[in-house]
């Protein structure tokens, strides 16, 4: 029988005289961002609560339990590692291993020369290429990286920003090559500028003329590639960087609300090409925390798009979104303990209704992935779907006051900061200001703090250390002959192809750059012929010039 609200609270008062004169661990309670945490929540905390409104059914408008009506009864989220190392042939092999042990989409890391739009051979690359991923220079390389895989029948993500369309470019022309037309492929890009601009620092342009990019290619995709995603806002490299759980959920909604705004202002219609953004979340170690922030990005994100944009499709109000669990979290030390950190934040990720899952292998802290460490990360994915039984029911953690009370707070700090950013003029103009860094610097700086007193522990590194600790699982290595090989190539290419052609495509890029076309078709017919990423870079710079970051104290 419900009881009278005023008995309800003279209970709770009785229950909290007597629990506050108990015993309790000398630790601040707080989550690993850093909010308080109540030592128990009652239906107090959310009795504001509308059930229609503020939780609802799966797959029905908020969407705060999930964007399917089943979720992992109908499909299990789409397993991903993701891969990427030396040459375009050890990853291709790397690939057709993770296929066979079932993997089910792939997910491409490329090499900092590539990040950066450096061909293998430029100076600047030296002692980078294959070292953190793929060396992808030209076409010829990326033929090579997807030999044998049919990318009709493969989902495959990219993780690439300010040379993404070259890249993508590249995929399309080898998908022709195997029969493939465009609106056949399946997958996602990152391509998230405004992301580099304030956490991981990869950009080439300047924000106008790198917008303008990713609106060439909202309008190419919308057309062409229906089932493609050409933009994946990621808030992971930002919580990477250091910030807090709500930074991260309303950083990353703001950049998402940034590229809508352009595609809006280049004439595209909200309900035809903002179905094809995507996410992309990080999965933190603080296990209830993440459940809430993916819950509120899917409230915050559903009604931002029906009451501010106008939006009518479902599909255009459903975030969809993909989850790596976190790099930060890994440790050096004892690092086989990163299995169980990992098995951890990717059950928070199911449980907070991901569509696909990278899980992080123990020795990434070291190195890139080894076959046997990339393999149990994978295994951890397929024994949390086959074995737990956590797939079989919808959102299980709703209703729960915890959960609901976090959500609650995490999308009003969100709000919080969507008011601050538009008092700065939006997102461009707070990169430009300074303010994202600022904000992620200091809670990064408060976190180190607690981390020094104490406050917070991670296992193995400020406590529950062992001396003399020897690391004993295998790393891999990278070659040096791996630079000489791409270089090599390089070479090749450009020694075998038609000069005129690439005069031609580079010529043609240079005018769409200038006159405002779309950039797509110059890059398909550059990338025919070959033209390097390096070359492609260099001609749009010319165009569009290279940006500097203010400095930011």
């Amino acid at each position: 029988m419900k009881q009278p609200a005023e008995e309800f609270k003279r209970r709770k008062r009785e229950w909290e005289s007597k629990a506050n004169g108990s015993k309790t661990r000398p630790v601040k309670f707080t989550t690993v961002s850093g909010e308080p945490v109540d030592m128990l929540y009652t239906p107090e905390d959310t009795a504001r609560m509308d059930f229609d409104n503020d939780i609802g059914f799966p797959g029905e408008f908020p969407y705060t339990r999930g964007i399917h009506a089943t979720m992992y009864r109908g499909k299990l989220w789409t397993m991903r590692q993701f891969a990427g190392f030396g040459t375009p042939e050890d990853s291709n092999s790397r690939y057709h291993y993770l296929l066979d042990n079932g993997q089910t989409g792939l997910s491409v890391a490329f090499d900092l020369p590539t990040l950066m739009g450096q061909d293998a051979d430029d100076p600047l690359s030296e002692g980078e290429v294959g070292v953190c991923g793929v060396s992808v220079s030209s076409l010829a390389d990326m033929e090579i990286l997807f030999k044998g895989i049919p990318l009709d029948k493969v989902s495959t993500s990219m993780t690439i920003n300010a040379p993404a369309a070259m890249l993508l470019a590249f995929y399309i022309v080898v998908a022709e090559k195997q029969g493939v037309k465009p609106s056949q492929l399946r997958g996602t890009i990152q391509n998230d500028i405004l992301k580099e601009y304030i956490a991981q620092k990869e950009w080439i342009y300047p924000p106008a003329p790198s917008m303008r990019i990713i609106t060439d290619m909202f309008g190419y995709t919308v057309k062409e590639m229906p089932k493609w995603n050409p933009i994946s806002v990621s808030g992971y490299h930002i919580r990477e960087a250091g910030s807090t759980a709500a930074q991260e959920l309303a950083f990353t909604l703001a950049d998402g609300f940034a590229y809508v705004e352009a595609g809006i202002a280049a004439g595209l219609n909200v309900d035809e090409f903002v179905p094809q953004i995507s996410f992309f979340f990080n999965s933190h170690v603080d296990f209830f925390e993440e459940v809430a922030k993916y819950r509120a990005a899917r409230r915050v994100w559903a009604r931002r798009m029906r009451d501010k944009y106008g939006a009518k499709n479902p599909r255009t109000l459903a975030l969809r979104f993909h989850t790596q669990t976190a790099g930060c979290s890994l440790t050096a030390q004892q690092p086989e303990n990163n299995i169980v950190r990992t098995a951890y934040q990717a059950l928070a990720a199911v449980l907070g209704g991901t569509q696909s899952l990278h899980t992080n292998s123990m020795d990434e802290t070291l190195a890139l992935p080894s076959e046997k460490a990339v393999t149990i990360a994978l295994r951890t994915q397929q024994i949390l779907a086959y074995e737990t039984g956590v797939a079989n029911t919808v959102d299980p953690l709703a209703g729960s006051y915890f959960v609901e009370s976090m959500t609650n707070r995490l999308e009003a700090e969100a709000q919080e900061y969507f008011d601050k950013i538009e008092s700065l003029g939006g997102v461009i103009p707070a990169i430009e200001q300074g303010f994202f860094q600022r904000e992620i610097a200091e809670a990064a700086y408060r976190y180190q703090q607690e981390l020094d007193r104490k406050e917070k522990i991670i296992v193995g590194v400020n406590e529950f250390v062992q001396e003399d600790e020897q690391i004993s699982i295998p790393i891999l290595e990278i070659s040096k002959d791996v630079e000489i090989k791409q270089r090599r190539r390089v070479a090749e290419v450009k020694a075998g192809r038609s000069d005129a052609d690439v005069r031609k495509a580079i010529e043609g890029l240079r005018r769409a750059a200038g006159d405002g076309s779309n950039l797509m078709p110059e890059l398909l017919q550059a990338t025919r012929a070959y033209v390097t990423i390096g070359e492609m870079c260099e001609t749009l710079k010319e165009v569009f010039g290279v940006y500097e970051e203010p400095v930011v104290f």
